[in-house]
């Protein structure tokens, strides 16, 4: 049985990231966890239904890719999916780290997200799709014969 891959628009993706970079960065700089909750439930919503289901890939599909031509590829969309849990993660510990006053923690691991969304969306680099394709080299038996 053969298994159709969900394709997604790298600039959908960027998009994304880019809103994602300034709900973090609001994050710290009103030293608030209220922006990193509505992020979090973002970040579920694209690991349980898909980032083209998310709000901000809603969003981006609605209002600003029928302004774009047509994307030049399309992009696997298990990599950004699974960057969307990576970033969930960094997000419920900031969460936990802000609720239970270990602030610090929330403070950093809010920091690591906005790092890694920035360089998705400054430059195109998912550091959570690039883990995602060498854990998936790692688990994959090599074909090639010596």
């Amino acid at each position: 049985m053969s298994e159709v891959t969900a394709k997604v628009d790298p600039r959908g993706l960027r998009f994304a990231a880019g809103v994602t970079t300034v709900v973090l960065a609001l994050t710290l700089v009103l030293n608030n966890p209220w922006p990193l909750a509505v992020q979090a439930v973002v970040f579920a919503i694209s690991v349980a239904f898909g980032v083209g289901a998310s709000p901000y890939g809603l969003l981006f599909k609605r209002l600003v890719r029928p302004r774009l031509g047509p994307p030049k590829e399309l992009e696997d969309a298990a990599p950004p999916r699974f960057a969307q849990l990576v970033g969930l993660v960094f997000a419920v510990a900031g969460l936990a780290g802000y609720l239970t006053g270990v602030t610090v923690l929330g403070v950093v691991a809010t920091g690591f997200a906005l790092v890694a969304a920035f360089v998705n969306a400054a430059v195109g680099l998912c550091l959570g799709c690039e883990a995602y394709l060498l854990i998936h080299r790692i688990r994959t038996p090599s074909t090639a014969t010596n």
